[in-house]
């Protein structure tokens, strides 16, 4: 079926075969078919990318980080959770991201969040094929470098 007996517009400009022809939401629709990328996508695609900007110690606020270690220490948790401190909203062609991260002492934090920033807005445009309209960053604490994770104490029962 051709684009103008479904209805849908097409551009005046040849595309290669296989191309992407238009975007709707967070679909990516073609010539044989159409992908849909999850909110869930976009989030990891933004931990992972945040993640990888050296200072970054940790992500999530205070509760979302006692709530995720007590999950790591729970067999078949999986781990550190990608997307802990990571909120999405993605609309039609584009997605808003709002990260909560804890930073390495003596770290530029202006520095810090543009290389987040820029790291985030890379990542997700090219992984996801949606524009970024903005990053908000929260930094909400300084890991300095005395301090350690607290060791829950042993449990008294086995």
């Amino acid at each position: 079926m051709s684009a103008a007996e479904s209805g849908k517009t097409t551009s005046a400009v040849s595309e290669p075969k296989g191309a992407v022809s238009a975007r709707t939401g967070s679909e990516l629709v073609g010539e044989h078919g159409r992908t849909s990328i999850a909110d869930a996508v976009v989030a990891k695609v933004a931990g992972m990318a945040t993640r990888e900007v050296p200072g970054v110690y940790a992500m999530g606020s205070g509760l979302s980080r006692a709530v995720g270690a007590v999950r790591e220490r729970l067999p078949r948790a999986g781990g550190q959770s990608v997307t802990r401190g990571v909120m999405v909203e993605v609309g039609e062609r584009q997605t808003a991201i709002d990260l909560d991260m804890i930073v390495e002492y003596g770290v530029s934090i202006p520095d810090l969040a543009n290389g987040v920033r820029r790291n985030v807005i890379t990542a997700v445009e090219k992984m996801c094929g949606l524009e970024v309209t903005e990053v908000n960053i929260t930094v909400g604490d300084v890991h300095l470098p005395d301090e350690e994770e607290a060791e829950p104490a042993e449990p008294r029962v086995q």
